[in-house]
Order: C-alpha cells, then sequence, then structure tokens
C-alpha cells in the first residue's frame, strides 16, 4: 500500500513538474512572439515612411537644410571605412587574443584575472568605451576628432566580443584532434595553425560579423569622441592615380556614420527630415540585417566542409 502511495505522489510530482514545464514554454513563446511582432511593426512602420525616399539620389547626395535634396552620401561612406578600420584593427588582435588565452596562456592568477576581465568588458555600456577613447586615442595620442580614432573606438567594443568568440570556438575542437596532431610529431603553433584554426573559423567568422553588426548601429562611443553631426564633403580617397597609389590622409579626415545623420534628422522639427531618417534607418536595418545573414550562410558553408 506503501509503494501505490509513492507511486502516486510520484505521478503527482511529474504532472506538476510537466504543467510548469508548459507554462514556462507558453510563456517563452509568448514573449518571443512579442519582440518578433514589436520588430515587425516599428520595421513596416520604417519601411512605409523610408521606402518612398530611397532613390539613386539619396544615396549619392550630401546632407542640405533642404529635405527633399538631402542624402547619406557622407554618411554612408563615413560609415564604410570606419567599419574598416575597425575589422582591420579588432579581427586580428582579437582572434590573437583568444587564442594566446586558450591554447598558450599560462592557467595562474593572472590568467584568471585577464579571463573574467574579457568576459565582463563585452557588458560594459558603450558610452564607457567613449569616454576611454576620448581621453586615449583623440587627446593622449592626438588622433582627434578622425576616422582613425573612431575605428579604434569600436574596435575596442567588440574585440571582447572577438575573444569570446574565438575561445568559445577553439574549445568546442574535439580533444582528438589535438592529440592526434601532437601524436604525428606537429608542434603546438602547426596543430593551431593548420587544425585548430581552420576548424574553429565558422565559430570565429560568426562572432567576428556579429561584433561588427553591432558596432555598426553604435551612435554613443562616437558622438562622444566628436563626430560631426552635419558634414558635406567625403574624406580623401584611399586610391591615388600617382604612386605608391595608396594615401592614407582619409584616416585623419572628420566624419559622420549613418547613427548620428540619423540622430541629426530626427532632431529636426520638419516632417520631411522624419522621413529622412526613416529611409536611413531602413539601409542600417538592412545593413545589419545582411550581415547576420552572412554570419549565418558562412557558418553553414564551412561547417560543411569539415569533416571528423
Amino acid at each position: 500500500m506503501s509503494d501505490e502511495k509513492k507511486l502516486e505522489e510520484l505521478r503527482v510530482v511529474i504532472a506538476r513538474h510537466r504543467l510548469w514545464d508548459l507554462i514556462f514554454l507558453i510563456s517563452g513563446m509568448l514573449a518571443l512572439m512579442l519582440a518578433i511582432l514589436t520588430f515587425i511593426a516599428l520595421f513596416t512602420q520604417m519601411l512605409i515612411d523610408g521606402a518612398p525616399r530611397l532613390s539613386w539620389d539619396f544615396f549619392t547626395s550630401f546632407p542640405s537644410r533642404r529635405p527633399e535634396s538631402a542624402g547619406i552620401l557622407s554618411a554612408w561612406v563615413g560609415t564604410t571605412l570606419v567599419m574598416l578600420v575597425t575589422a582591420m584593427a579588432a579581427i586580428p588582435l582579437g582572434v590573437a587574443a583568444g587564442v594566446y588565452l586558450e591554447e598558450y596562456a599560462p592557467r595562474n592568477l593572472f590568467t584568471e584575472l585577464i579571463e573574467i576581465n574579457v568576459t565582463n568588458l563585452a557588458g560594459v555600456p558603450s558610452i564607457i568605451y567613449g569616454l576611454l577613447a576620448l581621453g586615449l586615442f583623440v587627446y593622449q595620442l592626438g588622433l582627434g576628432q578622425s576616422i582613425l580614432a573612431a575605428g579604434l573606438t569600436l574596435a575596442l567594443l567588440i574585440l571582447p566580443i572577438v575573444i569570446v568568440a574565438t575561445r568559445e570556438a577553439i574549445r568546442s575542437i574535439p580533444v582528438a584532434i589535438r592529440e592526434g596532431s601532437y601524436a604525428l610529431g606537429a608542434t603546438k603553433w602547426e596543430t593551431v595553425a593548420d587544425h585548430l584554426l581552420p576548424y574553429s573559423a565558422p565559430g570565429i567568422l560568426t562572432g567576428i560579423i556579429i561584433g561588427l553588426a553591432r558596432a555598426i548601429g553604435e551612435t554613443a562611443p562616437i558622438i562622444t569622441i566628436g563626430a560631426l553631426t552635419f558634414i558635406a564633403f567625403l574624406p580623401p580617397s584611399p586610391i591615388k592615380s600617382e604612386f605608391p597609389f595608396i594615401s592614407f590622409e582619409w584616416l585623419t579626415a572628420p566624419f559622420t556614420v549613418m547613427p548620428i545623420q540619423m540622430f541629426n534628422w530626427v532632431s529636426r522639427p520638419e516632417e520631411e527630415f522624419q522621413f529622412n531618417a526613416a529611409a536611413a534607418g531602413l539601409v542600417l536595418v538592412v545593413m545589419t540585417l545582411a550581415m547576420n545573414a552572412l554570419a549565418i550562410y558562412l557558418r553553414y558553408r564551412m561547417r560543411k566542409k569539415i569533416k571528423w
């Protein structure tokens, strides 16, 4: 009789747990649907307001006091150059730091402190990076309000993301890959370069693109270092017709980016500028979604080529 009673109590407990599982599942689905529907509603409103302004002239015109002739030429060019500097600074440094911490760094208190700080830096508000860059890059190093300063600022912002993504991707490689490489006489660097990095490339690449997708929409650190809100000229071209055909003058040029251009238009009282801001926001959202889609596609393609 006691066994039947215990069995009945166990059934009651299992039924209660299943009920809570169902409640949690429904709550999670409702929260997810609320977020998705909110994004769809905002994106649809942005599409309705901004789509009529999208034209070739909108992409090839400078900002103007007249909303009907204003464009985003200086903004998208500035965004492209800033993201180029960000990628060139953050990717090699972040991947190298992740490989070092995961494969080469000794396991001691100092290394543990570095790992904890890197993880915590991924959650620091972006305005803090802007204040750091203002004191370090703009004033101490004398870079001023330039594309180089902005790119390095955003590189600091996404560096923890790249480091964490690199480490997690390397950890996902089976230990047998390392052991097999060492058994065949490979050195640690040969193991890292020929096996660990190629096999972890999909995860690393995903983390890099997600970090860049975050950086492309940041406004606070760029405003903090003094980016211009209205600019009617382009930086010098990186390519020249004379030898050596490459110029770095654009690194020290003033700039603006898409989020700041949107902020400038939204703050204007005229309704037409709101439509311009919606069109610029639409372009920025499409660029961000395209980068995330590219990360998914590349991860899928690269993982298909991995055969363990």
